[in-house]
């Protein structure tokens, strides 16, 4: 909302709240995580429903795959291979995105799975469909990292009381 003016308008007492940290932005949700606000419920079962829905289309993709490889007639090892190579790599990329969403990812090791999280990019969407059921995908690390930014900012806030250059000095 703004006045006549184009200035936002603010209510009474929330120039606290708007100074200090921001929260950071989750993809597909902004910051509707931190209130559960602005269809934050409908973004859930969006993101839920789109991710489960990726992931069943993705499976179709390999499976057109297989029968590629069988339609080559390329042999049982190379095809074994292609699916055990497909299941683990889902497993480690589930994995890697499960534990992503409670502790910030190392890059250099985010990296170096650039590619093994991209051929098991299966495993990555069922993960976000599974935390999607519960929270957004990566809320709670945000939530405790912008808690905590809240309180260091409260504690220096507290801290600063008066205009320094105005404190008597004793002789």
């Amino acid at each position: 909302m703004s006045d006549e003016n184009g200035t936002p308008d603010t209510p009474a007492g929330s120039t606290a709240a708007s100074a200090g940290p921001r929260p950071e932005p989750l993809r597909f949700f902004g910051t509707s995580w931190v209130n559960h606000d602005d269809g934050y419920t409908a973004r859930r079962i969006g993101v839920a429903a789109g991710s489960l829905a990726a992931a069943a289309v993705s499976c179709l993709v390999l499976r057109f795959a297989y029968e590629g490889l069988q339609i080559a007639d390329s042999g049982a090892f190379v095809t074994l291979l292609v699916v055990v190579m497909f299941a683990v790599c889902s497993a480690l990329a589930f994995r890697h995105t499960w534990d992503g969403f409670s502790k910030r990812p190392d890059p250099d090791r985010q990296a170096s799975l650039r590619g093994l999280l991209a051929i098991g990019f299966v495993g990555s969407l069922l993960a976000y469909f599974f935390r999607s059921l519960t929270e957004a995908p990566g809320e709670k690390l945000h939530r405790e990292e912008y808690q905590q930014a809240r309180e260091q900012y409260e504690r220096r806030a507290t801290r600063r009381t008066g205009n320094p250059s105005k404190k008597r000095r004793r002789s």
